[in-house]
């Protein structure tokens, strides 16, 4: 997969969620490696894994400490980066719309 943009994740951990890098740096990776043709190919690798409307998921990191939103274009092989935040920003989103 083509993941668009890997500085928003930098930015997140460079803004003093320095105990983010690790984890989402290993996402990163993997899901660069990933072929996710349909959300069911997402939910194999990653069972915790929220599948939304309108091609959002939402993956847990750091054992559910923070949470990323990508919107994902299957037929493209594309995955954008919306969100990545905590529990308490998460909640003040509509992540179907972000």
């Amino acid at each position: 997969m083509r993941v668009i943009a890997r500085k928003t994740l930098r930015d997140f951990w460079e803004a003093g969620h320095a105990d983010a890098e690790g984890p989402l740096s290993a996402w990163f990776a993997e899901a660069e490696r990933a072929v996710w043709n349909s959300p069911n190919d997402i939910k194999v690798h990653y069972p915790s894994a929220s599948i939304l409307a309108d091609d959002r998921v939402v993956f847990n990191i750091k054992g559910n400490t923070y949470r990323l939103i990508v919107a994902i274009k299957y037929k493209s092989h594309v995955v954008y980066i919306r969100f990545v935040g905590t529990h308490a920003s998460y909640d003040k989103i509509d992540a179907g719309k972000v």
